[in-house]
C-alpha cells in the first residue's frame, strides 16, 4: 500500500516550490492552528496525534475566533489571530462558521483579503484504492483569491433592490497568472486552461483573460488555452482527465474547485492551500463544519491531514509529509477504517489510530 503514497504526492505537493518558507530552526516549527467550530477541533487532534507520531516538531499556536466582532477588522477574525500568522508565517485552518445574512464579514474572506492570500490552490486527484465515478482524475485548480464577486462590496440601491460589485484589477489578475504558471512549471504541469465568461462580463472577465494570455506568452512550454465556464462544468463532468490545471477568478474558483473535489469523492478527500507573498501560507479544510455529527467522533480527517502535509512541504519538511500522506492514503484504500462519508464505519479516533499504526 505504499505505493498509493507514492502515486498520490506528486499532485499533492501543491504549494511553494517558487515561494517556499525555510524555517528558522528546521527541527521545531512553529505554525498558527485554527481549531475552528463544529468538527474542527476533532480533526485538528487527529493532526496532533498523526504529526506527532511522525516525529514532527511542531509547536501549534492555537487562534479560536472572538465571540464578538473585532472593530479592527470588522469580523470575528481578531487582529491577534492576524498577527499570528503573520509572525509564523505558517498555517492550518479547520473550517469555520459565519453566520448567514447578519452582515458580518465572511471569515474566510476576512484571512484571505488581510493576509493577502491571493491563490487558492486545489489539487484533486483520484486516490488509488478508493473508487469513484472517474478513474485517472489528476487535475490542479488555481483561484484568485481576494477580489471578483467576493469583494464584499454590496449595497442597498433602494428598498428591494441590492447591488453587488464585482471588481477585477490587472494586479490582481497577473499575480494569480505568474502564480499558476510557474506552479505548473515546477510540477511538471504542461497544460493550463483559463476558466471566464467574457463572453459576457467583456470588462471585468475580458482583463482577466487578457492577463493569463500576456503571462501565457513568457511560458512557451506551457499550453494555454481559454474556456467558458459553463463549458468547463460540463466537459469536467463528461471527462476530468483532460485538464490538467484551471486558473480563473475567485466565484468561478470556488464552485468549480468544488465541482472537482467531487469527482475524487469529495471535500472530506481534498486538501487546499491558500498562498501569499514572500512564502505566506495558510493551509485548509475546505469542507462544512459538519455540527450535526460534531463531538460524536465521526468526522473523517483526511482533508485536514493532507492539507497538514501540503503545510510540511512547503516549509521543506517533505519526508514527513510523504510518510503521513502514504499513510493516509494506504490506510484509505486498506478499506478497514473508513469513516462514514467514505462508506465505512470506522470512528474518527479509529481512523487516527490506523493511520499512526501503517506508519510504524
Amino acid at each position: 500500500m505504499l505505493k498509493a503514497g507514492r502515486v498520490a504526492s506528486a499532485a499533492l505537493r501543491a504549494v511553494g516550490q517558487q515561494q517556499r518558507f525555510m524555517a528558522a530552526n528546521p527541527d521545531r516549527v512553529t505554525a498558527t492552528l485554527f481549531p475552528g467550530d463544529g468538527i474542527g477541533p476533532e480533526i485538528c487532534e487527529s493532526v496532533k496525534q498523526v504529526f506527532s507520531a511522525a516525529g514532527v516538531t511542531v509547536d501549534w499556536d492555537e487562534q479560536n475566533i472572538s465571540d464578538t466582532v473585532d472593530p479592527r477588522t470588522n469580523s470575528f477574525i481578531t487582529r491577534e489571530n492576524l498577527d499570528s500568522v503573520l509572525t509564523h508565517r505558517i498555517g492550518l485552518k479547520a473550517p469555520m462558521t459565519t453566520p448567514i445574512g447578519k452582515g458580518f464579514r465572511s471569515l474566510n474572506l476576512t484571512l484571505r483579503k488581510e493576509l493577502q492570500l491571493y491563490a487558492n490552490v486545489r489539487p484533486c486527484l483520484s486516490i488509488p484504492g478508493f473508487k469513484t465515478r472517474y478513474d485517472g482524475v489528476d487535475l490542479v485548480t488555481i483561484r484568485e483569491n481576494t477580489e471578483g464577486e467576493y469583494s464584499g462590496l454590496e449595497h442597498e440601491v433602494v428598498p428591494g433592490v441590492v447591488e453587488s460589485l464585482k471588481v477585477i484589477t490587472r494586479a490582481a489578475s497577473m499575480r494569480v497568472a505568474e502564480y499558476a504558471f510557474q506552479y505548473a512549471r515546477d510540477n511538471g504541469r504542461k497544460r493550463i486552461a483559463a476558466v471566464h465568461k467574457a463572453n459576457i462580463m467583456k470588462l471585468a472577465d475580458g482583463l482577466f483573460i487578457r492577463c493569463t494570455r500576456e503571462v501565457s506568452e513568457r511560458f512557451p512550454d506551457i499550453e494555454y488555452k481559454e474556456i467558458i465556464v459553463d463549458n468547463a462544468c460540463m466537459q469536467l463532468v463528461r471527462d476530468p482527465t483532460q485538464y490538467d490545471m484551471l486558473v480563473m477568478p475567485n466565484l468561478y474558483g470556488d464552485i468549480i474547485s468544488d465541482l472537482c473535489a467531487g469527482l475524487i469523492g469529495g471535500l472530506g478527500l481534498t486538501p487546499s492551500a491558500n498562498v501569499g507573498a514572500n512564502g505566506l501560507a495558510l493551509m485548509e479544510a475546505v469542507h462544512g463544519t459538519a455540527p450535526d455529527i460534531a463531538g460524536k467522533d465521526l468526522a473523517n480527517p483526511t482533508a485536514i491531514l493532507l492539507s497538514g502535509c501540503m503545510m510540511l512541504r512547503h516549509i521543506n519538511l517533505n519526508d514527513y509529509a510523504d510518510n503521513i500522506q502514504g499513510a493516509v492514503l494506504g490506510v484509505i484504500a486498506d478499506g478497514k477504517y473508513r469513516t462514514g462519508d467514505l462508506g465505512g464505519r470506522a470512528k474518527c479516533s479509529e481512523f487516527t489510530r490506523a493511520i499512526i499504526d501503517y506508519m510504524r
